[in-house]
Order: C-alpha cells, then sequence, then structure tokens
C-alpha cells in the first residue's frame, strides 16, 4: 500500500513544477505529516525530492528526475494498453501518434511486461458499429477531430431536414455511439451546446482562433443527458398493458429499458399477481412489434386499435396452428 502511495507520489511530482504538503495531501488521501514521512523516505532511496519552505513552499523534483514506469503490475499494464480504441483512433486520423505513444510505453517497461499490449489486444477487441451495418467513417470527421484536440473554433455546414446552415462552433468533444460518430459543440452565436452528427457536415474548417473551455464542462455526463433526452422525445405514445410476473421480468428486454422500468415502478399487483402498467412508446407499430415479443404475458388494454391488432394476430396464429 505505502510502496503504491510512493510511486504516485514520484509520479505527481513530476508532472507539475512543485506541489505543496496539502495537494499531495488531497491527491493521495493522507495526512500532511505522513506526506513529510513519504518525502524523507524517498529522499533516502534516492529520489532527489526538495522542500522548499515557506508559505509558499512546496516539494518538488531536482535535477530534471524522471521515473520509468517499473512500478506497473501485468494487470495494470494490460488494462493500460486497453484504454486506446484502435478502430476509432485510425477514424480520427490519429492512428500513427497512437502507436507512437505506445511504442514510448511499452519501452518504458520491464523487459517482462513488454509483451502487454500483444496479450491485451488478444484478449479484448471493441467492435463498435451495430450488427448488419456497414461502418463509414464520416469524410470530414479527422477534420473535425483536428478542431477537438486544439480547441480550435470550427466553421461548418450543416444538414438539417431539406436545408444546410452554417455555424461557427467551439467543438468540446467527439462521442461514437453504434458506430456514429457525434460532435458535442458550442453554438458561438447562441452561447448553448448541441449534438450533431458527423455524417451530416457538408464542410467543416478549423479555424486558427482558439475558444477557452468552460472548466465545469463534463463530455461524459452531458452525453449522458442529451441521450436520455433524446430517448425520452421519442416516446410520444402511450399504451396500457397488463402483465405476468413473468411478462414484468421482461417487459425491460423489449421495450425501452428506463420507460419500462418507471412504468413498472409505478404500478402494484391486483389480486391476482397482475400488473397494469403505462408504458409510453415511440407509436403503436412500434409498441406492437415490442409486446408482441412477450405473447400470452402480455395484454394489451388501450388503445383499443392496438388491443384489437393483437386479437387479430392471434386469431390468425390460432388458425396456423389449429389440427
Amino acid at each position: 500500500m505505502r510502496a503504491a502511495r510512493l510511486i504516485k507520489m514520484v509520479l505527481l511530482l513530476q508532472s507539475r513544477p512543485s506541489m505543496t504538503a496539502g495537494e499531495l495531501a488531497r491527491e493521495l488521501e493522507v495526512s500532511e505529516r505522513t506526506i513529510t514521512r513519504d518525502a524523507q523516505a524517498l529522499s533516502e532511496a534516492g529520489v532527489p525530492v526538495y522542500a522548499d519552505r515557506g508559505r509558499t513552499g512546496g516539494y518538488r523534483l531536482i535535477g530534471g528526475y524522471r521515473t520509468r514506469l517499473t512500478g506497473l503490475a501485468r494487470g495494470e499494464a494490460e488494462a493500460l494498453f486497453l484504454s486506446g480504441v484502435p478502430g476509432a483512433l485510425r477514424e480520427m486520423g490519429l492512428d500513427d501518434v497512437s502507436s507512437a505513444a505506445r511504442l514510448k510505453v511499452s519501452a518504458a517497461l520491464l523487459p517482462s511486461l513488454r509483451d502487454a499490449s500483444d496479450t491485451a489486444a488478444q484478449r479484448f477487441h471493441l467492435d463498435a458499429p451495430g450488427w448488419y451495418q456497414e461502418p463509414r467513417t464520416p469524410e470530414l470527421l479527422p477534420v473535425v477531430a483536428e478542431a477537438v484536440w486544439g480547441d480550435r473554433l470550427l466553421s461548418a455546414r450543416y444538414r438539417r431536414r431539406d436545408a444546410e446552415v452554417e455555424r461557427r462552433l467551439a467543438p468540446y468533444g467527439l462521442v461514437l455511439k453504434a458506430g456514429v460518430w457525434y460532435l458535442c459543440a458550442s453554438v458561438c452565436a447562441e452561447k448553448a451546446f448541441r449534438v450533431y452528427r458527423i455524417d451530416r457536415f457538408t464542410a467543416a474548417e478549423p479555424l486558427q482562433e482558439r475558444f477557452s473551455r468552460l472548466e465545469s464542462f463534463d463530455l461524459p455526463a452531458f452525453w449522458d443527458e442529451r441521450a436520455a433526452e433524446f430517448a425520452r422525445s421519442l416516446l410520444c405514445a402511450e399504451v396500457v398493458v397488463r402483465l405476468t410476473a413473468e411478462g414484468a421480468r421482461r417487459l425491460p428486454q423489449v421495450a425501452d429499458r428506463v420507460a419500462a422500468y418507471e412504468a413498472l415502478a409505478a404500478a402494484a399487483p391486483d389480486a391476482a399477481g397482475l400488473l397494469t402498467v403505462t408504458l409510453p412508446v415511440e407509436s403503436l407499430d412500434v409498441a406492437y412489434d415490442q409486446l408482441l415479443a412477450l405473447g400470452p404475458e402480455a395484454e394489451i388494454l388501450e388503445p383499443a386499435s392496438l388491443r384489437i391488432r393483437f386479437a387479430e394476430t392471434a386469431d390468425r396464429m390460432r388458425g396456423l396452428y389449429d389440427t
């Protein structure tokens, strides 16, 4: 435990000009007294940790000291090589720099760990696109990725419905979802964040002007929120369904998962143990395809048109199997 903390302390000092005892204590989740003892232990072990005295003082490494990544265990090294997504990096035009970085990390590892990249790649592989979809890399993705990495404003034309609009964007981040690339960006004229499909850009050009990122912007949190909003916006119809216990168990597997769990949570079983839920759905046609998979575990109560459709389907199936 202490050895891991000492390694982390050296890496922290290696990445910054200096750090106070308080800053190190917060990062390492220990007391300042422990930091003092750890700094002394590193110094005795030959690591040149120097303590600056005074109110603005702190700890720093002297003489350009750098440590090799010899503190990595095999599992840690393999996990490190899993953190990259080769296909996505290639599509963004970052394949060369990614390969160079991996080689540098491999060279810094202990000889016994240098096969970590191969062992990880042969055990885990990410295939982002869904089944039955031809993966296509948007032509302008590398250009947009260049603007994202450089914090450079982006002048873009975007296809929306039957028209094209021109936007000046501050491109904050890229998201790959089910084989589709999206850009999360702030619209300069509106000071509002929006999501754009990269394959709908008809033109994109990084500008020389850079933008300052909002420190409060959190890409994963922003994407989760917008994805949930989009999913909810699709659910513009409702059906009332009576479910058996098995039907209730399987409902989240066939319908929108969040909507299904919320509907189930709001219902209470009747005397026969059946649940009557009001389920938001994208459309009655979609609801038909989804709920048909539950068979006799679900009874459509409303709307009447959907109930009649299920009854007609049941009659047709009965005719097929009558002997």
